[in-house]
């Protein structure tokens, strides 16, 4: 039981640690991982239906 004790505090030492980022900087990272990840989506899907269109033209 002392060892979950002590974990709990360890973590509690740690996140007192933590640099938090501000609302300006949140929003700042929320807008970079939102349009990566559409960037990377639609780029995959692209290469996806490329490649599909490639295969059937090999195929007939």
């Amino acid at each position: 039981m002392q060892r979950t004790v002590n974990f709990f505090r360890e973590v509690g030492r740690e996140l007192r640690k933590v640099s938090w980022p501000n609302k300006k900087e949140l929003t700042t990272y929320t807008i970079t991982v939102i349009a990566t990840v559409t960037f990377f989506a639609v780029f995959f899907a692209l290469v996806d239906m490329g490649i599909s269109k490639l295969i059937r033209l090999i195929l007939e």
